[in-house]
Protein backbone atom coordinates (compact mmCIF):
# COMPACT_ATOMS: atom_id res chain seq x y z
CA UNK A 1 0.00 0.00 0.00
CA UNK A 2 1.29 3.43 -0.99
CA UNK A 3 1.32 5.80 1.97
CA UNK A 4 -2.09 7.49 2.34
CA UNK A 5 -3.71 5.56 -0.50
CA UNK A 6 -5.97 2.55 -0.70
CA UNK A 7 -5.74 -0.19 -3.29
CA UNK A 8 -8.84 -0.52 -5.49
CA UNK A 9 -9.53 -2.96 -8.27
CA UNK A 10 -11.21 -1.47 -11.32
CA UNK A 11 -12.36 -3.03 -14.54
CA UNK A 12 -11.63 -1.19 -17.78
CA UNK A 13 -12.47 -2.00 -21.36
CA UNK A 14 -9.42 -2.67 -23.52
CA UNK A 15 -9.90 0.60 -25.42
CA UNK A 16 -10.00 2.66 -22.20
CA UNK A 17 -6.97 0.79 -20.83
CA UNK A 18 -5.12 1.63 -24.09
CA UNK A 19 -6.07 5.30 -23.71
CA UNK A 20 -4.70 5.35 -20.16
CA UNK A 21 -1.46 3.68 -21.28
CA UNK A 22 -1.10 6.04 -24.25
CA UNK A 23 -1.79 9.24 -22.33
CA UNK A 24 -0.64 9.03 -18.72
CA UNK A 25 2.92 10.16 -19.48
CA UNK A 26 1.84 13.06 -21.69
CA UNK A 27 -0.15 14.38 -18.70
CA UNK A 28 3.04 14.31 -16.59
CA UNK A 29 1.69 11.49 -14.43
CA UNK A 30 4.20 9.13 -12.84
CA UNK A 31 1.84 6.18 -13.11
CA UNK A 32 -1.38 5.02 -14.70
CA UNK A 33 -2.96 5.07 -11.24
CA UNK A 34 -2.16 8.77 -10.88
CA UNK A 35 -3.67 9.42 -14.31
CA UNK A 36 -6.89 7.56 -13.40
CA UNK A 37 -7.06 9.36 -10.03
CA UNK A 38 -6.72 12.75 -11.76
CA UNK A 39 -9.39 11.79 -14.29
CA UNK A 40 -11.78 10.80 -11.50
CA UNK A 41 -11.09 14.02 -9.55
CA UNK A 42 -11.67 16.07 -12.70
CA UNK A 43 -14.94 14.32 -13.53
CA UNK A 44 -16.26 14.54 -9.96
CA UNK A 45 -15.37 18.24 -9.90
CA UNK A 46 -17.19 18.67 -13.19
CA UNK A 47 -20.29 16.95 -11.82
CA UNK A 48 -20.26 19.01 -8.62
CA UNK A 49 -19.82 22.44 -10.15
CA UNK A 50 -22.30 24.69 -11.85
CA UNK A 51 -19.46 26.55 -13.52
CA UNK A 52 -18.34 24.14 -16.21
CA UNK A 53 -15.98 26.80 -17.58
CA UNK A 54 -13.49 25.72 -14.93
CA UNK A 55 -13.20 22.49 -16.92
CA UNK A 56 -12.91 23.92 -20.41
CA UNK A 57 -9.62 23.14 -22.07
CA UNK A 58 -7.17 25.99 -21.64
CA UNK A 59 -6.78 26.48 -25.40
CA UNK A 60 -10.53 26.89 -25.86
CA UNK A 61 -10.75 29.22 -22.89
CA UNK A 62 -7.87 31.36 -24.20
CA UNK A 63 -9.38 31.47 -27.70
CA UNK A 64 -12.78 32.54 -26.37
CA UNK A 65 -11.20 35.17 -24.12
CA UNK A 66 -9.17 36.58 -27.01
CA UNK A 67 -12.17 36.65 -29.32
CA UNK A 68 -14.38 38.33 -26.74
CA UNK A 69 -11.66 40.87 -25.88
CA UNK A 70 -11.36 41.78 -29.57
CA UNK A 71 -15.13 42.02 -29.88
CA UNK A 72 -15.36 44.26 -26.79
CA UNK A 73 -12.64 46.51 -28.22
CA UNK A 74 -14.48 46.88 -31.53
CA UNK A 75 -17.80 47.58 -29.80
CA UNK A 76 -16.14 50.17 -27.54
CA UNK A 77 -14.55 51.88 -30.51
CA UNK A 78 -17.82 51.95 -32.44
CA UNK A 79 -19.75 53.28 -29.44
CA UNK A 80 -17.18 56.05 -29.00
CA UNK A 81 -17.45 56.99 -32.68
CA UNK A 82 -21.24 56.94 -32.48
CA UNK A 83 -21.16 59.11 -29.35
CA UNK A 84 -18.97 61.67 -31.12
CA UNK A 85 -21.33 61.73 -34.12
CA UNK A 86 -24.41 62.11 -31.89
CA UNK A 87 -22.76 64.94 -29.98
CA UNK A 88 -21.85 66.66 -33.25
CA UNK A 89 -25.44 66.38 -34.50
CA UNK A 90 -26.75 67.69 -31.18
CA UNK A 91 -24.40 70.70 -31.41
CA UNK A 92 -25.50 71.46 -34.99
CA UNK A 93 -29.21 71.14 -34.12
CA UNK A 94 -28.82 73.21 -30.93
CA UNK A 95 -27.02 75.93 -32.91
CA UNK A 96 -29.98 76.32 -35.27
CA UNK A 97 -32.89 75.62 -32.88
CA UNK A 98 -34.82 78.06 -30.76
CA UNK A 99 -36.39 75.92 -28.02
CA UNK A 100 -37.18 76.80 -24.43
CA UNK A 101 -36.13 74.66 -21.47
CA UNK A 102 -39.65 73.37 -20.78
CA UNK A 103 -40.06 72.06 -24.34
CA UNK A 104 -36.61 70.50 -24.12
CA UNK A 105 -37.48 68.66 -20.87
CA UNK A 106 -40.78 67.39 -22.38
CA UNK A 107 -38.97 66.10 -25.49
CA UNK A 108 -36.28 64.47 -23.35
CA UNK A 109 -38.94 62.73 -21.25
CA UNK A 110 -40.67 61.50 -24.41
CA UNK A 111 -37.35 60.26 -25.79
CA UNK A 112 -36.67 58.28 -22.61
CA UNK A 113 -40.17 56.77 -22.64
CA UNK A 114 -39.83 55.86 -26.33
CA UNK A 115 -36.46 54.18 -25.74
CA UNK A 116 -37.87 52.13 -22.85
CA UNK A 117 -41.03 51.23 -24.75
CA UNK A 118 -39.21 50.10 -27.91
CA UNK A 119 -36.04 48.71 -26.27
CA UNK A 120 -33.99 51.24 -28.24
CA UNK A 121 -35.59 50.49 -31.59
CA UNK A 122 -36.60 53.97 -32.65
CA UNK A 123 -36.58 55.48 -36.10
CA UNK A 124 -36.05 58.94 -37.46
CA UNK A 125 -39.35 58.63 -39.35
CA UNK A 126 -41.26 58.05 -36.09
CA UNK A 127 -39.67 61.18 -34.58
CA UNK A 128 -40.41 63.18 -37.72
CA UNK A 129 -44.05 62.01 -37.77
CA UNK A 130 -44.44 62.99 -34.11
CA UNK A 131 -42.96 66.45 -34.69
CA UNK A 132 -45.25 67.07 -37.67
CA UNK A 133 -48.27 66.09 -35.59
CA UNK A 134 -47.44 68.60 -32.80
Amino acid sequence: MVKGKLKATIWLTPSVKDKVEDNFQSDNCKSQSEFIERAIEFYVGYLNTKNASAFLPEALSATLTGTLDGFAGRISSLLFKQGVDINLMAQIIAYDTDIDEGAYERLRGKAIRDMKRTNGRISFKDAMDFQKSV
